[in-house]
């Protein structure tokens, strides 16, 4: 898809504009070099070490493409110059588009804030009116949509297109892992997600249990990755860290993690808006309320950090010693439930993108969870794995996920109709569907009291994957 957007502004007989951002390991280098291959292209890698270094970095970047030595020699005092004297240099075809690509374009704006100033200057004054394609790609995704695509920014309006990389989806993940099963796929997921990098790290000639020995282990390569993520992405990584190790203990209200951290609220709430900007963390309110609900969850949806804070992180000094054997014991304790509240996140997931229930169309979807009056304390509560809701046709859809074998289907409908009694949606007017996503069922319906039923099991599933 991400190469067709590409493929699509180098076709354009106008100048592009392409911004590409996304978390680091995710594949936007990858992509890039994969879309300049056979074509004019400057690709240079900004560093952290000022105007001054990249300009003279980038001016042999140039010289090399122009095929003069001299280029390299001269002295440019800004930015604007160096530019200005590339697309005037007698060798710089117009014939042909010229693709010019600044990965890690935020290092720059690191080290001079007025960066996005003075490349708007260079786009209005120069590049625009060449045949020229400009990508500017990065790493950092706050100081990405902060500085670069945020409405404040002057290079606001400029861009002809861009996009937020993310990881790749769930039914790609054959393709890393071609022996493993469904289940063993579900379970490298709540491991690594869809990160490319991550996903490369997992031998597919080994179990699954070895690959995640192997990367755990002291020294491997996801036993630091996310306390590097962390140092890179944030200025105070040590609060972050505490945010996130109390979000997996299961501390998910601001409240409950306030009280954890002792961080004063308005600072997490700070932190936790950064999180979700980073989409390591996403904000939950039931799906039928409105988005000043007072009770929302915070729950880590990346499943690598989700992995890292709930296994690796707590178990660090053992693994310092290397007692790995010990903690894939322990770990193998807990996993069935760790996997059982991922499947949740993947099934949602498949559902948003349109691999499952692609017949609904839903303009909300989420979770569901409020009291239940006149019940004693300690049954006062439900909760409702998935809900979908169209809002135009009043259509809602009840959803539960069992990481669980011979899934007794009318029995979870009964359960999943009891529930839905307590939900506040158009009560008198609504038309409900339930659907049901197991291992395996022990018998699966298509209906439950003249109400439509969806069952899906690994089986199902497995047919996805690509």
């Amino acid at each position: 898809k991400e190469l067709k957007i590409l493929e699509r502004e180098y076709s354009s007989k106008f100048p592009s504009f392409v911004i590409i951002y996304g978390r680091r390991r995710i594949g936007k280098s990858e992509l890039i070099l994969k879309f300049i291959e056979g074509k004019e292209a400057i690709y240079y890698v900004c560093s952290t070490e000022g105007d001054r270094a990249n300009i003279e970095e980038l001016k042999k970047n140039f010289a090399e493409f122009l095929m003069d030595e001299n280029f390299a020699s001269i002295k440019f005092e800004n930015w604007y110059s160096l530019f200005s004297s590339l697309v005037s240099h007698k060798n710089f075809s117009r014939k042909r588009k010229i693709i010019l690509v600044l990965d890690e374009f935020p290092y720059l704006i690191l080290s001079n804030p007025n960066i996005p100033s003075i490349f708007q200057k260079i786009w209005d004054n120069i590049l625009r009116k060449e045949n020229i394609m400009l990508i500017l790609c990065g790493s950092y995704i706050s100081v990405m949509e902060r500085k670069v695509i945020n409405k404040r920014s002057p290079l606001y309006g400029r861009r002809t297109a861009s996009f937020l990389l993310n990881s790749l989806d769930f039914v790609e993940l054959k393709k890393f892992l071609p022996n493993y099963s469904i289940e063993d796929l579900i379970n490298s997921w709540s491991v690594v997600g869809g990160v490319p990098a991550y996903l490369q790290k997992f031998d597919a000639n080994l179990d699954f249990w070895e690959n995640v020995k192997n990367n755990i282990a002291k020294g491997s390569y996801l036993y630091e990755e996310a306390e590097i993520l962390l140092r890179d992405e944030f200025r105070e990584p040590k609060n972050y860290k505490l945010i996130l190790k109390a979000i997996s203990f299961g501390y998910r209200t601001l409240g409950k993690i306030c009280n954890f951290t002792y961080l004063d609220k308005s600072m997490v709430s700070k932190y936790l808006d950064i999180l979700k900007e980073v989409k390591i963390v996403q904000e939950r309110v039931p799906v039928t309320e409105r988005k000043r609900f007072k009770g929302r969850l915070y729950e880590i949806v990346d499943p690598y950090f989700n992995f890292w804070f709930r296994f690796v992180y707590p178990n660090k000094i053992d693994l310092e010693a290397h007692r790995e054997d010990i903690i894939i014991e322990n770990i193998k304790q807990e996993f069935h439930q760790y996997v059982a509240e991922m499947f949740e996140v993947l099934i949602e997931n498949l559902i948003r993108k349109r691999y499952l229930l692609r017949d609904l169309i839903f303009t909300k979807i989420g979770k569901q969870w409020g009291k239940i009056a006149n019940k004693p304390k300690g049954e006062n509560t439900y909760e409702i794995d998935l809900v979908g809701l169209n809002e135009r046709t009043k259509e809602i859809l009840f959803g539960e996920c069992k990481w669980k074998d011979r899934v007794n289907a009318e029995k979870v409908c009964k359960e999943l109709a009891e529930k839905s009694q307590y939900v506040q949606w158009y009560n008198k007017e609504r038309k409900e569907s339930f659907a049901i996503f197991a291992k395996s069922f022990s018998k699966k319906i298509d209906e439950f009291e003249g109400k439509k039923v969806y069952c899906f099991d690994l089986k199902d599933l497995e047919r996805l994957l690509k």
